[in-house]
């Protein structure tokens, strides 16, 4: 079969390493990984804001599922964990004018990120689909992927609601997301709830350790504030000092 001279061409450019931009933030450093970031002022507060780089990662509508859920995060350098608890506020807008209509403001974390960015897991928010008036666009308010190989359509083909649910959430408003990481399953605790929003039992991807990234994607103005590694536990085989 002839190929697609198209997606070769922008699969490509993705592999093409992007300009990388190391940034210290409340003490800690972090490096771009296919996104613009910078500190700040918003709304009287210094905050982290990042907008995914569609010139180092380029987004194609007809090649939709290879060019989201991928390598473009801010990523906290110097830090290994296997277990542990972190949270983040994050806040997010639909770029004006954005590159994809039907953007619900793609906000979230990455966790155990291999050095080499190679694999992953996920959580993140559609907060736009949270206050939808059709209930099926509220039930992806949350969403769980694995990167390689288990991006959202996949995960929706394989188990239809097990990875994806809904959350009182909105565009524009500061939402506080804590997720807890124990062996194969990973929990996300929404606004300081006592219980927590949405359960991942048996994560997919390969990753048993990494760091951790700070997730925007397409069409997406994203900030974020008071991130905190709240407890952790390293991989045996390292030594790390606590951040």
């Amino acid at each position: 079969m002839k190929p697609n001279l198209w997606v070769v061409a922008v699969l490509s450019a993705i592999a093409m390493p992007a300009f990388t931009k190391t940034l210290t933030w409340d003490g800690r450093e972090f490096e771009t990984v296919n996104v613009y970031a910078s500190i700040v002022d918003f709304k009287g507060e210094k905050v982290m804001k990042i907008e995914r780089d569609l010139k180092a990662f380029p987004f194609d509508k007809k090649i939709e599922v290879q060019t989201v859920d991928d390598r473009h995060f801010l990523k906290l350098k110097n830090f290994v964990f296997q277990d542990g608890i972190f949270e983040v506020k994050l806040l997010s807008r639909v770029q004006e004018p954005t590159p994809m209509t039907s953007s619900q403001g793609f906000i979230g974390m990455y966790f155990r990120v291999q050095e080499d960015n190679s694999a992953f897991e996920s959580i993140y928010l559609r907060p736009n689909a949270g206050r939808s008036n059709v209930q099926r666009m509220r039930n992806h308010s949350v969403q769980y992927f694995a990167f390689p190989g288990y991006k959202f359509a996949d995960l929706r083909e394989e188990a239809p609601g097990l990875y994806e649910t809904y959350a009182d959430i909105g565009l524009d408003e500061w939402i506080t997301m804590r997720i807890h990481v124990q062996g194969e399953k990973a929990e996300l605790y929404l606004n300081d709830a006592r219980f927590p929003s949405f359960i991942v039992n048996k994560m997919k991807g390969t990753s048993v350790f990494g760091t951790i990234g700070l997730y925007v994607d397409v069409g997406t103005v994203g900030y974020f504030k008071d991130f905190k590694v709240l407890h952790y536990m390293h991989p045996e085989v390292m030594v790390k000092d606590d951040i």
